[in-house]
């Protein structure tokens, strides 16, 4: 099975990840990892982080001559701004963070203790991880895109820009929605059986769990509330050509929790960073009395990079779910499971 675990805070030494499950055999571009996390720092609207952090991935296990061995991967992605012991204590939570559910929770007596985990640097690992599992799934012809739909309620690239900009100007910030696409993705990943084998069930769960998604969905989505069946379930067709297939796609390429053959597609809310420069009433853990919500070193937007950590994130389910059913030993025995597999349903 696929699994993976990350270690590290955002002022710590450094983030960690290990990727356990994958198959031998898979050439693995370092290159291509540093790629994906120089994505993940772009965009505008970042903030003076991005300007310390270059974000590049040692692989420290799992490899020989940059490829797989099958046992795991160990990726590494070291901090500049290690700084973790010198910073001032945070007594007053920001609203809409983790700061104050954290730290009644774990009994702290400083919120950067929950805010050094918390924190979206965590989002390095996971692409780092999704770039590894990317690799696989360009072995098998799927491919992972992602792009911004809005940004403030604007869809237009300069008024995004705009948007972004008014929002620096009055200390503010601005969340917006992403779209992720998957094409190439064989019929059959996933399952009905349990619900935590259906594909769309763990795709959201994977999106869900990046920090500041508040909203998800898959094809039509919440568009579905307002419609008849007759207009938006998929007809199925079937040619000698092409097999089954469908001339829509309102359902985004999963039904009943099992990947259909066609794109994937899923889009998602970020919400406004919840560091606001011109911060907004809270409470000073200490003294109980009204204060400030504390200010620390942010973004004004973050909705371009989220679409990035969310492609890694589908990479690594999609690639769980198809050695689930390939097998996970050996690339090359995967290659000729997926050709069999596809031979048969053809």
């Amino acid at each position: 099975m696929l699994r993976h675990l990350t270690a590290g805070e955002s002022h710590g030494r450094a983030l960690v990840s290990i990727l356990d499950g994958m198959p031998a055999g898979l050439k693995v571009d370092e290159g291509f990892i540093n790629h994906e996390l120089k994505r993940r720092q772009s965009g505008f609207g970042r903030g003076a982080r991005m300007k310390i952090e270059h974000d590049k991935a040692k692989i420290l296990s799992g490899l020989k001559n940059n490829r797989t061995l099958g046992s795991p991967i160990t990726l590494l992605v070291e901090n500049k701004d290690w700084s973790i012991e010198k910073l001032h204590k945070v007594m007053s939570p920001r609203p809409g963070h983790a700061d104050l559910a954290g730290f009644l929770k774990y009994g702290f007596s400083d919120i950067r203790e929950v805010l050094e985990r918390a924190s979206a640097r965590s989002t390095a690992s996971t692409v780092a991880v999704g770039a590894v599992c990317k690799q696989l799934l360009n072995e098998l012809k799927i491919k992972i895109s992602s792009r911004m739909v809005s940004v403030g309620g604007e869809m237009d690239e300069t008024e995004i820009k705009n948007k972004i900009i008014e929002a620096r100007t009055l200390n503010d910030t601005v969340g917006g929605i992403f779209e992720v696409q998957a094409k190439g993705v064989p019929v059959g990943l996933g399952s009905y059986v349990q619900p935590d084998s259906r594909l769309d069930s763990r795709l959201a769960a994977a999106i869900m769990s990046i920090p500041g998604i508040k909203s998800f969905e898959i094809g039509l989505g919440f568009r579905y509330g307002d419609k008849f069946g007759s207009e938006v379930h998929d007809p199925i067709y079937y040619s000698k050509q092409k097999g089954y297939f469908h001339k829509t796609n309102n359902c985004g390429g999963i039904e009943g929790g099992i990947s259909n053959g066609e794109d994937i597609i899923l889009r998602a809310c970020m919400k406004p960073i919840s560091t606001l420069m011109n911060p907004l009433d809270s409470v000073n853990v200490s003294t109980r009395k009204i204060s400030k919500a504390a200010t620390e070193r942010s973004d004004i937007c973050v909705v371009e990079a989220a679409g990035v950590v969310a492609e890694a994130a589908a990479a690594f389910v999609l690639a769980q779910a198809l050695l689930e059913k390939f097998g996970s030993d050996s690339l090359s025995d995967i290659k000729e499971a997926v050709k069999i597999y596809l031979k048969r349903i053809s």
